[in-house]
């Protein structure tokens, strides 16, 4: 296995092709649309597809973390589910990406969660309903797919989730110093997208190991490197909050990839949730000395954890399908 990141540079994912021979290379097709949600916000959709030879063995959905988007990183990863035989599926939150809204800023995440379940729930339903169906999700990510399949009393409708990087938990090497997060409410209050919220690094300095692939990050049209907004960053602290009080109602087979120095989400509480969880199916990998995203370690680690990653997911897959089927 080869994460598509080997062949990206430091000014774009594609590296030297355009999107279509990039796609054509690892044998998926790329569709993109916009769907409007209740809320009457368009949001940017993508989904990627093996090609023939070959098959189709399940559904991944993936989530992208605050500040991120569906079309630079993650894409990647997603080119590399595809390519492993899975119908991959993405959406850019509101103001993040290319969708509708005042940019970074989730003051409540009930309403990103809902946009999810359903673009999910009809990509699952159009593309392999009868097939096993999986959540993956980054940072902020890993958070809302556990309030995902919270929503649906545990999670078992779905054959599987990989949580890399989750938000169980902010690290206290991350949050704004003191007292600024007591009086988080106050200004959220008042003035909710005042970019006010201070962070000990900016998310790329503290998240990517490789230098590169650092200033890749940075190199993304889409990518803001303002502030967080107070609303968001309290609702942030107020996600974590939740899903640490719900770590019992977990009952789904899961995965956790968590770099062991990562200073933006602490592995402690990944570590506190696969303790607490109900799955039966649960393992945990937190590798030492790496840091919050792991597609931006050297080569070796990046092959090392999503080559896990994949295997993890074609086994249940496969046990899936020869248990019934997934629950689509």
């Amino acid at each position: 296995m080869v994460h598509p990141i080997a062949e990206a540079n430091d000014k774009s994912p594609f590296g030297s092709l355009t999107p279509a021979e990039f796609y054509a290379r690892h044998s998926v097709t790329h569709s993109s649309e916009y769907i409007t949600n209740p809320r009457g916000m368009k949001l940017f959709t993508q989904t990627w597809t093996p090609l023939p030879p070959t098959k189709i063995a399940g559904t991944v959905a993936v989530v992208h973390g605050f500040t991120g988007e569906t079309s630079w990183f993650l894409q990647l990863t997603a080119v590399l589910l595809a390519k492993s035989g899975f119908a991959t599926c993405a959406v850019d939150h509101q103001g993040h990406g290319f969708s509708d809204g005042l940019s970074n800023h989730i003051p409540d995440v009930n309403p990103v969660v809902d946009d999810c379940v359903m673009i999910f729930d009809a990509f699952r339903a159009r593309h392999a309903p009868s097939l096993p169906s999986f959540l993956y999700g980054e940072s902020l990510g890993g958070a809302i797919v556990l309030l995902i399949v919270l929503r649906g009393g545990g999670g078992r409708q779905y054959d599987g989730i990989v949580l890399n990087g989750a938000m169980c938990g902010i690290s206290d090497k991350f949050k704004p110093p003191w007292p600024l997060e007591h009086f988080l409410s106050i200004a959220a209050a008042v003035v909710p997208t005042w970019q006010v919220v201070p962070t000990r690094g900016s998310i790329p300095e503290v998240s990517f190991k490789v230098d590169w692939k650092r200033r890749l990050a940075m190199a993304s049209p889409r990518r803001s490197t303002a502030r967080p907004r107070a609303a968001t960053a309290q609702e942030l602290i107020r996600i974590c909050r939740e899903v640490q009080l719900r770590f019992s109602e977990v009952d789904v087979p899961f995965l956790i990839i968590h770099g062991g120095d990562d200073v933006v989400c602490d592995p402690v509480c990944v570590e506190e949730f696969y303790k607490k969880a109900a799955s039966k199916d649960k393992t945990i990998r937190v590798y030492p000395g790496m840091w919050h995203q792991l597609i931006g370690e050297p080569d070796e680690n990046v092959e090392l954890v999503f080559g896990e990653v994949v295997e993890w997911l074609k086994t249940r897959a496969e046990r899936a399908t020869f248990c019934g089927g997934g629950e689509g």
